[in-house]
């Protein structure tokens, strides 16, 4: 009995002990749980994915774009000082696509070089006045106007001719009697270009001709007027210039470092906005011996067949060069969407680590462009993972991270735009934000800019016409966009390094621009503008045009990746969506 009570009490114990756990012991723990998830829940923030620098305490919309927000990472913990990371959901919202470095062989690829087509001078002559008088009739009317060799250009009243002719009518008679001053009154005349015809006529007739014809000694375009009816000219002055444009002339700036690849002979292929699906056969005739100081580069000429009238002196063209053998047969090569310029460097993204998406900026030297790729000097190595799409999406992550950027060499946090008005923080100074744009701008003459700011104000008539949906207008605009661009005088750029760079960008905006001109869908006009809204943004960064610039951003353009346009007023007005999204988008920058 007494060993009954002993298991009864023991049960009890035990049942007592295992209630208390279950009231108590589980509640701490659920308390204890219950004050880690509260304390953690403290220290989470909450960001956005297309906008990083939205820093929030509590989960919500982002107040930018009003896409869901996400768990920021809690640190950076492992990361190097010019290192940066970016979420998952940001790389594949921003598409971004890397590569790995590697050599190739150059064998077989080929340079490309812009250029202008010129008269040839080796065709070219100038009509002058054989004898001094005044001009009484002028049968030339326009500069542009065709002539044939033999052609009437002018008729001269010319008192010393007239005075010659009757001193011929005296000779006549005494052509007997006085042979040698016939003959040499006869020569004076010959010396004043005139045919035997005209002075057996004179001769014969027994008349003065007060006015005499003068006639094309060669065929072709005239290209400049230098008198005009009624003028008193001298015996041997320029009357026209004559240019025979049966061939012409395409010459390229070829850079130091490609003066190697190159030889007479070689074969190119020329293309031109003009006939964008043609090309057009030639060989390098010349290579200029003397490197032009300013822009540190050297001539080279192709001799091109002009029969048909295709190619226009003054007209932008870009040839297709096989590369001549070079001592190196393989060559470090990266794309060139990898490059991104600020027009004194030249840097690129890499990825430091193939597991996460961690990102540093590196400055590169570049050499050749072979194809659609550059050839790197200095900078990256042989299996490097190099960002090759979404450059400029990673560039904008490092400047609002505070790393080293394209336009902030040194890192520290820069002010991207008017960006105050949407509740961001930013501790920056104006002496920080006056170097981050000195470190963009590029010094050129202030007729550069104004040629420039022409082209920028199509850009925004194109902008507009996007706006409202207007294809037509869209495609005029790009038209007069490749027109105005045309007449941009890269002369003007006198150091290498801009000249370097307006060639590149250039070469860029007319692409963009010709594709935006030769489609009457809005969609597809659209599609191409970003690519022209990107690198007009790296043209006025380099160079400006003289105003305020306002470059504003949409998260939703192009399928969600994100989309960039110009403005010249703080007013989004979105080009992508037009009226179905029409005030989507923000300030991301002010260019002065």
């Amino acid at each position: 009995m007494k060993n009954n009570k002993i298991v009864i009490y023991v049960g009890l114990l035990i049942a007592g002990v295992l209630l208390g756990w279950l009231l108590f012991g589980g509640s701490s723990k659920e308390e204890t749980e219950h004050n880690h998830d509260k304390v953690a829940s403290i220290n989470q923030m909450w960001t956005c994915s297309m906008h990083p620098q939205i820093m929030q305490p509590e989960s919500g919309d982002c107040p930018i774009c009003g896409m869901d927000l996400i768990p920021a990472e809690s640190s950076a913990d492992g990361l190097l000082a010019d290192q940066f990371k970016l979420t998952e959901n940001a790389m594949a919202l921003a598409n971004i696509q890397t590569t790995i470095v590697g050599k190739g062989n150059v064998d077989g690829n080929t340079i490309k070089l812009s250029g202008k087509i010129a008269q040839n001078e080796e065709a070219n002559a100038v009509q002058v006045s054989y004898f001094s008088g005044r001009i009484e009739r002028l049968n030339v009317s326009f500069t542009g106007e065709k002539v044939r060799k033999g052609q009437l250009l002018a008729t001269i009243y010319s008192p010393e001719l007239y005075a010659a002719q009757q001193e011929l009518i005296t000779a006549s008679s005494l052509k007997e009697s006085q042979p040698a001053l016939y003959k040499a009154v006869r020569n004076k005349l010959k010396l004043w270009k005139l045919s035997e015809n005209q002075i057996n006529q004179i001769e014969e007739t027994q008349k003065v001709k007060e006015n005499f014809p003068v006639y094309a000694t060669v065929s072709g375009t005239v290209t400049e007027k230098l008198v005009e009816q009624g003028d008193y000219i001298k015996q041997g002055q320029p009357l026209l210039k004559i240019a025979n444009l049966n061939t012409v002339w395409a010459n390229f700036d070829v850079y130091e470092n490609q003066i190697d690849v190159f030889k007479k002979g070689q074969e190119v292929l020329v293309t031109t906005n003009a006939y964008a699906n043609k090309e057009f056969k030639g060989k390098v005739d010349f290579i200029d011996p003397i490197l032009d100081n300013k822009t540190r580069t050297v001539t080279l000429r192709v001799v091109l067949n002009n029969e048909n009238d295709v190619f226009k002196p003054g007209m932008f063209v870009t040839a297709t060069i096989n590369a001549a053998k070079n001592e190196k047969t393989e060559v470090l090569t990266i794309p060139t969407s990898a490059v991104l310029w600020t027009g004194e460097r030249s840097v690129a993204y890499i990825k430091t680590n193939s597991n996460q998406p961690v990102f540093e900026m590196r400055e590169i030297k570049l050499g050749n462009q072979i194809g659609n790729k550059y050839e790197v000097l200095e900078g990256v190595f042989v299996g490097n993972e190099i960002v090759t799409n979404g450059t400029f999406t990673v560039d904008a992550a490092a400047q609002l991270q505070g790393k080293k950027s394209m336009m902030n060499k040194d890192g520290g946090k820069v002010m991207t735009g008017h960006e105050g008005h949407l509740g961001m923080d930013h501790n920056v100074s104006k002496k920080e934000s006056d170097h981050t744009n000195m470190n963009e701008r590029l010094t050129v003459s202030e007729k550069f800019q104004e040629q420039l700011k022409v082209v920028y104000n199509e850009y925004i008539n194109l902008k507009d016409a996007l706006v409202k949906e207007d294809s037509k207008s869209t495609s005029i605009s790009a038209t007069s966009l490749l027109n105005n661009l045309s007449k941009v005088d890269m002369k003007l750029l006198a150091d290498n390094m801009a000249h370097n760079r307006w060639m590149s960008l250039e070469k860029e905006i007319k692409s963009s621009a010709t594709s935006i001109s030769k489609t009457s869908d809005i969609k597809a006009q659209r599609d191409h503008f970003k690519y022209l809204s990107s690198h007009f943004i790296n043209v006025v960064q380099v160079f400006g045009v003289n105003e305020k610039v306002y470059v504003e951003f949409c998260p939703m353009g192009d399928n969600n990746k994100g989309a960039y346009w110009l403005s010249k007023e703080e007013k989004v007005i979105n080009p992508y969506f037009g009226s179905a999204m029409l005030t989507c988008g923000e300030v991301k920058q002010v260019i002065e």
